[in-house]
């Protein structure tokens, strides 16, 4: 009896030490990404702080940190409510071009004439000036949201686009020859072959096209936005510059880039979720 309860203890206590061993790797592991940028960060700020100190720059010119974070606090209210308007528009600017991008980019493998045919005007639409088409866009649309998401979506839309497209035209011929000699039609050839061979591509086009999508949906507040409880960070950031509220401008920029960031960090983890079992990219941070 005490041999078989000794020996229970001594399987339990093997069982739990390799859970707390991968879980120490998993904190070590988030502590090494985490750690050095914000080391970093932290670094560039006290810099900054002593240098506007120092230098006795005006805050109109070039504030100091903590003057940015006491402008963040004093117009918290708004900057939030521009933020959510923003974040919003971006959003759904984002999920349209990832619907129609992707649609567009399966469109062209079904025929070179037809990538022939469409990748040029998708180039048009990343290349066109979005300013010279913005007033366009406003009278065809209107002023407000639908405007800024349309905006939103043609900045974002390219790298779908082109992503998708090189992923699903650069599937292993070796695969496609054995997946018809097993009698694959087109649609099931699409979905268990190209589409799986593509899946990187297609989240790398997301990366780059979430952070676009903020951008978009920044110029768009610009020439399409709206004053007030709906306006976005476009409108705070040209009313802060009108009025010389540098620190406010400031505190507008850096949460603008930090909302871009939290799209990017969502997609990397998204990319991460999906890739993680198979792909070689996402075992080797798996190792």
């Amino acid at each position: 009896m005490s041999n078989q309860i000794s020996i229970e203890r001594v399987s339990t206590f093997e069982i739990k030490e390799p859970l707390v061993s991968a879980t120490r790797l998993r904190i070590r592991r988030m502590l090494s990404i985490i750690v050095p940028p914000v080391l970093v960060m932290l670094m560039i700020l006290a810099i900054w702080q002593c240098v506007t100190m120092i230098m006795n720059i005006p805050m109109y010119i070039l504030p100091s940190p903590v003057n940015i974070g006491q402008a963040a606090v004093e117009h918290i209210s708004e900057l939030s409510r521009a933020t959510l308007n923003t974040f919003l528009a971006s959003l759904f600017g984002f999920l349209l071009s990832i619907v129609i991008g992707n649609g567009i980019a399966l469109l062209m493998t079904l025929s070179k004439w037809i990538q022939r045919g469409l990748y040029p005007y998708a180039v048009v639409l990343q290349t066109i000036p979005i300013v010279a088409i913005a007033p366009l866009i406003v009278i065809w649309f209107g002023s407000g949201l639908n405007s800024i998401i349309i905006i939103s979506f043609i900045i974002a839309v390219f790298p779908i686009i082109s992503n998708t497209n090189i992923g699903l035209t650069s599937t292993d011929h070796n695969l496609i020859h054995l997946m018809r000699m097993y009698n694959g039609t087109g649609w099931k050839m699409l979905w268990k072959l190209r589409i799986p061979f593509a899946m990187p591509y297609i989240l790398a086009g997301m990366k780059v096209s979430c952070g676009l999508a903020v951008i978009g949906a920044i110029i768009g507040e610009f020439v399409a936005g709206i004053a007030g409880a709906k306006g976005g960070l476009g409108i705070a950031i040209t009313s802060a510059a009108v009025q010389m509220q540098t620190s406010y401008l400031f505190a507008c920029a850096i949460t603008a880039s930090l909302l871009g960031m939290a799209f990017f960090l969502v997609i990397s983890y998204v990319t991460h979720l999906i890739l993680r079992g198979w792909h070689e990219s996402a075992i080797q941070i798996e190792n």
